[in-house]
């Protein structure tokens, strides 16, 4: 919470629930019998003792992380990425990276839409805002580029058509329309859990969706999706989150692979 700057942002990194983080934190400042937050609920900040805890506390859990990884079977990572990067990115090019690293397994897991970090994780990946690409262990495989996409038949009436939006990405619509300089559709909103979700609905032809290029990449490559305005840069990204410390030989090749993808489906 103290790394983070949110109790809602530190649950999604620890997988628990904002009261879990809360009731924790209040535990630890009666068992040190002082204040290691200040400020209103909503914007708390570290004191000056909070502060000091933080650089002690984050040196041993990395100390921690190091330990389990020297460890851990050398091939093996772990990887947490957030489910639409899963499904519709890196899942159907793990046959590829298989067959060429049969050496090295692969464990996925679901990333929270927030979170940043995961427990046990060796390298989380996801999109990220401008704000988060100084964070440390962030390494930025491709700049994001946003699109409106819909299928051909869409595209004759693209004016009226529906407007798919993703619940976990709701202002799309607001950023492409302020980089492209076009209107949106002006058609009914339907909106959709995950941005996976908002692709196969545009694949089946209810409507225009604004996606990252690399989500569509697949279904623009087959023409099942066409983009009648292109492609435009966005401030985000795709990353790769390391923990501290220096990566395995198997990490690196991870990595490697990741960077290549972000190439291939830029």
């Amino acid at each position: 919470m103290g790394r983070t700057g949110s109790a809602t942002l530190a649950a999604a990194e620890l997988n628990v629930t904002h009261s879990a983080v809360s009731r924790q934190v209040k535990a630890l400042e009666a068992a040190l019998g002082l204040r290691l937050f200040e400020g209103p609920r909503n914007q708390l900040k570290l004191t000056t003792r909070g502060r000091t805890l933080l650089v002690g506390l984050t040196a041993g859990f990395d100390a921690v992380a190091d330990a389990v990884r020297s460890v851990r079977t050398a091939d093996e990572v772990h990887l947490a990425v957030h489910p639409s990067l899963a499904v519709k990115w890196l899942v159907p090019r793990l046959p590829t990276f298989e067959a060429a690293h049969p050496d090295i397994h692969l464990h996925l897991s679901e990333l929270e839409p927030r979170a940043m970090r995961q427990r046990g994780a060796d390298i989380a990946i996801r999109f990220v805002d401008a704000d988060d690409l100084d964070r440390p262990g962030v390494e930025v495989l491709a700049r994001n580029r946003i699109g409106l996409v819909c299928t051909p038949r869409v595209a004759e009436q693209l004016e009226t058509a529906s407007r798919l939006t993703t619940r976990t990405r709701e202002s799309a619509w607001g950023e492409w329309t302020t980089l492209a300089g076009r209107a949106a559709p002006s058609g009914p909103e339907r909106a959709l859990a995950h941005l996976h979700m908002t692709l196969d609905a545009a694949t089946a032809g209810l409507g225009a969706a604004v996606l990252p290029h690399c989500i569509a990449h697949d279904a623009l490559a087959a023409g099942q999706l066409i983009p009648p305005h292109g492609f435009v840069e966005d401030k985000g990204a795709l990353v790769a989150i390391r923990l501290a410390g220096d990566p395995t030989r198997s990490e690196r090749r991870v990595l490697r692979w990741l960077r290549e993808l972000a190439v291939e489906t830029r």
